[in-house]
């Protein structure tokens, strides 16, 4: 199955945020010696699709909150740890406005900005855990709930 395809069935759209609890365990990282650190990042998080949300969650084993699982790809990826909040994210790497895959999307869904965080794919997609009671999915940023809610992307890795 090609990966558009899969964007396709995995597609769905609903967000509320994320917790900020930090990480119980560490995690040892996958990092493969010569390996792009961009395409790393979003190969991880697009084979993490379908793990469940949970609240402070930070693992498969346990399901992810949004932070939660951004730590997790950036740190088994490219052995890179990462604050385990929104609003600590918010703050790494550099601001761009031209996203690339591996960039953080950050965006306002609790009346606050920088309350929930994906990483983006390319083709205007990118990876989130969603909700309680979600899974972590696909979404296309050019839906209006996102572009009405975008607060920013940053670049963390080059």
């Amino acid at each position: 199955m090609d990966h558009k395809t899969l964007f396709f069935i995995v597609f769905l759209s609903s967000v509320t945020g994320c917790a900020t609890l930090p990480e119980a365990r560490p995690v040892a990282p996958l990092v493969q010696p010569g390996a792009e650190p961009v395409s790393e990042v979003a190969f991880l998080a697009l084979a993490l699709v379908g793990s469940p949300y949970a609240a402070a969650g930070a693992s498969p084993e346990t399901g992810f909150d949004c932070s939660g699982l951004v730590a997790y790809v950036y740190r088994r990826a490219v052995a890179l740890n990462l604050p385990r909040d929104t609003f600590g994210l918010a703050r790494v790497g550099q601001p761009v406005a031209d996203p690339q895959p591996g960039d953080l999307l950050f965006y306002n869904t609790q009346g606050r900005a920088f309350s929930h965080v994906g990483i983006y794919l390319g083709e205007s997609r990118f990876v989130h855990a969603p909700s309680t009671g979600g899974a972590v999915r696909i979404e296309d940023m050019r839906l209006a709930y996102w572009t009405r809610r975008f607060d920013g992307a940053r670049r963390v890795v080059e």
